[in-house]
Parts: C-alpha cells; structure tokens; sequence
C-alpha cells in the first residue's frame, strides 16, 4: 500500500509560501544593511581624503625650537665660514675642503686620536687657539681657519707644507722638509688639494 503523502505536500507548499512572503524583507534588510556599510565605509573614506591636507599641513610645520636647533648644528655655522675665512686671510674654498675631509661636516665628530668638531681639532691646539668648547661650530671654525693661517704664514703660502702641518703636525713636516712619508698624509693632502681646485678653479 502506497502511502498519502499529499498532506505533507500541502505543508511543505504552505511553508515555501511562507518563505517567499519573509525572504524578500530579510533580503532587503540584508540589502539596506549592506548599502549602509558602504556608506559608512565611504564617508569615513571622504573624511580621510578631506583631512589629508590638513595632516599634510601638519606635518609640514616645524616647530620653531627644531628649527632653529638645526640651523645651528647645520646649516647655521656655514654662514659663519666666508666672513672668518676673509677675517684671517685663508680662501673660503680651501676651508670647505679641510671640514669635508676632516669631518664631513660633523659637528659632534670624534677621531680615533682624539681630534674634534668640524675641523678636528686636538686638544692642545685647540687650547692654543683659544678654542674653549671644541663642539661648538663656530668656535671650532675661528680655530681651524686661524690655524690655517698661521701655518700658511709659517710656509709662506705653500699649499702644500700648510696642509700637510694641519694633518700631520708643524714639526714632521719641518722634519723631513715637506710631506712626511706617511700615507694618511699624503693622501690627506692629494684630496683636499683635488676638492679645493675643483671648487674654487684654481690650477696652483
């Protein structure tokens, strides 16, 4: 005997019917919470893109304590190069040259002998010079270039003596009657004589 299932087809009708009476409020629900979301998602999107300028603003703006802190570590002591440099006689470019190989610039540099700042200055000639702080980039310019000077008037312009003294000392080069055969200063003078003629256009 074959059983009715014809009840049971009339509920599972009744229950489909049902269905397709709630399906379409759960699938706009579904549909409005969706579109919400990328609203959402959207005007957080445009309010990041309408603050980004001002966040660019932000980040352009220095404080002016930073500001001037870089000026005197970097750029600052630069300003003081030309009227120091004219003030004891030695060329602006000559003196470009010895902090590019003494120290790259550096304000703070340290050598393994013991030589300091900007023109690397050691202790006993910094003391000769006057020089009370080392570290500070003017002091130590004054001292570098007066240096300078002094040897340039003890080898009556000779170039080549003056540099060779500022890297190795006025009495080996007194000692050996110029360069001393020492490959540090050798190469030490070979550079800074190359920059100094490449920036100032000089062939001497």
């Amino acid at each position: 005997m074959r059983p009715n299932l014809s009840g049971v087809s009339r509920v599972m009708g009744r229950i489909e019917e049902i269905e397709r009476k709630i399906r379409p409020e759960k699938d706009e629900k579904v549909r409005e919470e969706k579109k919400d979301r990328f609203v959402d998602v959207l005007e957080t999107a445009e309010k990041k893109e309408r603050m980004r300028p001002e966040i660019e603003e932000k980040r352009r703006t220095v404080v002016p304590g930073v500001v001037s802190a870089e000026k005197k570590v970097s750029g600052g002591w630069e300003d003081h190069i030309a009227p120091l440099a004219a003030k004891y006689g030695v060329d602006e470019a000559l003196v470009r040259a010895v902090i590019r190989m003494e120290s790259g610039g550096r304000t703070a540099a340290v050598s393994p002998k013991g030589a300091m700042g900007l023109m690397q200055l050691m202790p006993g000639t910094a003391r000769m010079l006057g020089v009370e702080d080392p570290f500070d980039p003017v002091q130590n310019l004054e001292g570098g270039i007066k240096y300078l000077s002094q040897l340039s008037d003890k080898y009556q312009g000779d170039l080549v003596k003056t540099l060779a003294a500022y890297n190795a000392g006025p009495g080996r080069v007194d000692s050996y009657g110029g360069v001393p055969p020492f490959a540090e200063t050798q190469n030490y003078v070979e550079k800074i004589l190359s920059m100094y003629r490449k920036n100032s256009g000089s062939d001497d």
